[in-house]
């Protein structure tokens, strides 16, 4: 089964938490600083926001698909099998006869840098084939959770009709988390419009502060959940102040246990193998949330030296889906996210083994001043450590 044609997504079962969709490609890291035309050689790895999801909660413990599409080539090979090794069911990703696996080439510094470089090779690759007419529906639709992110949407005209369908209302939908990832090198004009609207459609919205900004020209995070009313949480990123999550509240046509109102866990439980929950029905256009109240809950970042920024915003989001799979209140799940973003930046690679479950659980119940003093740096997620041993300021 291929498509909406093929039927309705039929209901979230307990054989998959998450599942990830997106482009993954081969990363060539280089093997000193400089310039990417002075570089001497490269080391190989893997780079895809989505599927750095998927393998983020494959190492928490979470049961995580990753549905792309690769080239029928040794990197398409290196990709799935670099991936499944985190434990990520790949059974869903496609091989492509005609069309290349993307690969790109980085400067070791931080993106954030000025002298960054990125040379992406991606244009025609087999994951811009993806389509509403080849991607499997029924793997799509098989987790509690599908998670998706704006980069995908950029690829080709075929890959934006794809997310406007994946993002659509219909029965048995399961909980949609978008992560906007504005990367405005990728479109070609439209880009900021369309990633408002796809976000819009969704029940789970992570968009940085800065990236909101660039793409809307709205600026701070109240401003930016006006933009976005549907989406039962939206999680505002905002650099070293921290992240802001709106949660909904009350009546209005997108509540629902799945996104956890308030600060109370969610209802029911996932820990269990229950459902997230499903978004409640709305309309065509989008609905709205009239009527809806939220909770707004800030969580301050945490003190972090940092070794490479590369990634930090994936493994955000997936300690927030972590800790909403396991219903746990809106500031653990935020919490969460920052921790497990802070066991990417203290190594240099996009993807790294998390804190264990009970580790992060004991750093996310100190108060609010333990949490604020807390200095994290290389090496603090080895399990043995308590929090004193990480708290240095």
């Amino acid at each position: 089964m291929s498509g909406p044609a093929a039927g309705t997504a039929r209901a979230a079962d307990a054989t998959t938490d998450v599942v990830c969709l997106g482009e993954s490609m081969v990363t060539f890291l280089p093997s000193q600083p400089g310039r990417l035309a002075d570089v001497p050689s490269f080391g190989r790895g893997i780079g895809g926001a989505e599927s750095n999801v998927a393998c983020a909660l494959a190492a928490a413990g979470h049961r995580a698909a990753w549905v792309g599409r690769v080239g029928a080539d040794g990197f398409g090979d290196h990709l799935v099998e670099t991936i499944g090794g985190y434990g990520v069911d790949t059974s869903a990703v496609r091989r492509d006869p005609d069309r290349p696996t993307g690969i790109y080439f980085r400067t070791a510094t931080d993106r954030g840098a000025g002298a960054h470089e990125v040379a992406y090779y991606r244009a025609g690759s087999a994951a811009s084939a993806m389509s509403p007419a080849n991607v499997p529906y029924e793997e799509v639709f098989a987790g509690r959770v599908l998670h998706l992110s704006g980069i995908t949407a950029a690829l080709s005209a075929d890959c934006l009709e794809l997310l406007r369908e994946l993002t659509a209302p219909r029965p048995g939908r399961p909980l949609v988390s978008f992560d906007v990832n504005h990367r405005p090198h990728l479109w070609r004009g439209g880009g900021a419009s369309v990633l408002l609207e796809l976000a819009r459609r969704c029940d789970l919205v992570f968009v940085g502060e800065d990236e909101a900004e660039e793409a809307w020209g709205i600026v701070g995070a109240e401003a930016i959940r006006a933009a976005l009313p549907e989406p039962s949480v939206v999680v505002v990123k905002r650099g070293s102040a921290g992240a802001t999550a709106f949660s909904r509240l009350g009546p209005g046509p997108r509540s629902s246990n799945a996104g956890g109102a308030g600060n109370g866990p969610a209802s029911p439980s996932t820990e269990g193998g229950g459902t997230v929950g499903a978004p409640a029905s709305r309309s065509a256009d989008g609905g709205g949330a009239e009527g809806a109240l939220d909770t707004v809950t800030p969580v301050p970042a945490l003190h972090v030296d940092v070794v490479a920024a590369v990634g930090a915003g994936d493994a955000f989001a997936a300690g927030f889906l972590s800790a909403t799979l396991r219903g746990l209140p809106v500031r653990d799940r935020v919490r969460h996210g920052h921790l497990m973003a802070a066991a990417v930046l203290t190594v240099p690679g996009d993807l790294t083994e998390p804190p264990t479950r009970d580790h992060a659980d004991r750093l996310v119940a100190l108060d609010d001043e333990a949490w604020e003093r807390l200095r994290l740096g290389p090496g603090w997620t080895a399990a043995d450590r308590a929090p004193e041993e990480v708290r240095t300021s």
